[in-house]
């Protein structure tokens, strides 16, 4: 039976503008959620429940009132734990941080709550948010919720499987080499990778680095365009952040796939792909395929992705966390400690080689695109894994270059600066969601959400392809 909980986001929001759900039985639908699967699946570490009831109670009555509401007015929410949230633990799944309660909300943080959303508590992250699988020394491994014995990915896989299982309706993340979307594709959810700037941050200490972002996660693409609405702004404050109207990204505008013209490259043409995951995406495009106007099959001009990511990722990591690693080296998880040592590693020249082929390859992209109208690909390289081992090292037998190579899939496109969207399509081989991952064009996040939700419905017309569901009477027991 489908409980408050599974109900959309947007068709919640409607239902407490009608007066037809009080957020306070949203919110002790949610809780009961939490409490009977998070135990098996550790989704959601810290909480403040007692506060979000108070929120709760203050929402009900300002719909009684007949006050204006915010876009998320009395929604629960799950905050990523890289994410600074007043009067709630914030540890970066880190034991120096095991402690730490922030005096007051970032940025993003502070504006899902003026929106009217209800943080009800954190969702699980690796150590800082280094490599794509959920598990760290505070607070110990995320599950997958359709095998809690596998990687939910990562970082922002708390969220990604708390949304999977309904404990809330919206969650946030951020991304850099697919953190927002690796855990939507395991997860059979939406992550979405925005371009660059529209959802200020202001926490980045490389201002001008393109490389990561915070975004939106939901079960479906209204769902999560509802969220990004709420998060998107103009702050000068973030160098990249540039004028834009979040009330035209709220809903995805209709999309005829019959008019677009789209590419479809199965490994983008660098990455190193499981053969399982090749099978499994060319199915799913044969069977959409009728419902484009034109689909081409070309490998985008990515061939130098590897390096330039690498090494920007290098400067990105030593410069958030130099001081960590000179001061607490000895409690540093293996994949900081490597991402340090990687970028001590390289000279200035190395930096401005990766710079200079970013910006080339930024612009052989922009020219690929113009051709098309979006880009397909599968969002992750290999199905998930048990979570005991932190990463994958082979690939149908090829040695990886590092402990996220894997991730090229996500990172291609991170490069680029250009706009992604991971959306559930059916199931794999063995058993866990299949995320299929759609790039549209530069500042084109409107378009992108639009085709999203166009792509989606045409999956939900077939079952083997629709967005799969975890059995949550299992979990529970």
């Amino acid at each position: 039976m489908t409980e408050l909980c599974d109900l959309s986001a947007v068709q919640l929001r409607r239902m407490i503008g009608a007066k037809r759900l009080s957020p306070v039985e949203l919110l002790a639908a949610c809780r009961a959620r939490v409490d009977a699967v998070n135990p098996k699946l550790n989704a959601i570490t810290s909480t403040c429940w007692e506060r979000a009831g108070d929120e709760a109670r203050a929402a009900e009555a300002a719909v009684m009132a007949g006050d204006a509401l915010g876009p998320l007015h009395g929604l629960p929410i799950g905050i990523k734990d890289l994410q600074l949230t007043e009067g709630l633990r914030t540890t970066f799944g880190s034991p120096i941080y095991a402690d730490n309660v922030p005096e007051a909300d970032e940025r993003g943080v502070a504006a899902v709550r003026r929106a009217g959303a209800i943080v009800v508590g954190k969702t699980n992250v690796p150590e800082f948010g280094a490599g794509a699988n959920t598990n760290n020394p505070v607070h110990g491994p995320t599950g997958n919720p359709f095998d809690p014995m596998r990687t939910c990915g990562g970082s922002s896989g708390g969220s990604g499987v708390a949304l999977a299982c309904s404990m809330v309706p919206l969650a946030n993340g951020s991304d850099t080499g697919g953190s927002l979307r690796t855990p939507a594709a395991y997860s059979g959810v939406v992550g979405f990778r925005p371009t660059p700037g529209l959802v200020p941050v202001d926490r980045r200490p490389l201002g001008w680095s393109s490389l990561s972002v915070q975004g939106p996660m939901g079960r479906d693409v209204a769902d999560t365009a509802l969220l990004f609405a709420a998060m998107a702004a103009h702050d000068p404050g973030d160098p990249l952040s540039f004028p834009t109207d979040p009330a035209l990204l709220a809903r995805p505008p209709e999309t005829d796939l019959s008019r677009l013209r789209v590419v479809v490259s199965e490994d983008l043409g660098f990455a190193p792909v499981d053969s399982r995951i090749r099978e499994t995406f060319r199915n799913a495009v044969e069977a959409i395929a009728p419902a484009f106007g034109e689909v081409v099959w070309r490998d985008p001009p990515l061939e130098d992705a590897n390096e330039v990511f690498e090494i920007l990722r290098a400067t990105q990591f030593l410069i958030a966390h130099g001081t960590h690693y000179r001061e607490h080296r000895d409690i540093l998880g293996p994949n900081i400690v490597a991402n340090v040592e990687q970028a001590m590693g390289y000279e200035f020249a190395d930096a401005a080689r990766a710079q200079a082929a970013q910006t080339a390859l930024y612009r052989r992209f922009v020219g690929f695109m113009d051709d098309y109208d979006a880009l397909l690909s599968p969002m992750a390289a290999v199905p998930p894994f048990p979570y005991t081992e932190r990463y994958p090292t082979h690939i149908d037998g090829e040695e990886l270059r590092t402990y996220f190579h894997w991730l090229g899939l996500s990172y291609g496109i991170t490069v680029t600066a250009h706009p992604a969207v991971s959306i559930p399509c059916g199931l794999d081989p063995t058993g866990t969601p299949f995320g299929l991952q759609i790039c549209g064009k530069r500042y084109g996040d409107s378009a992108l959400l639009g085709i999203a939700q166009a792509v989606e419905a045409r999956l939900a017309e077939q079952p083997e392809l629709a967005r799969p569901l975890p059995d949550l009477a299992a979990l529970a027991s």
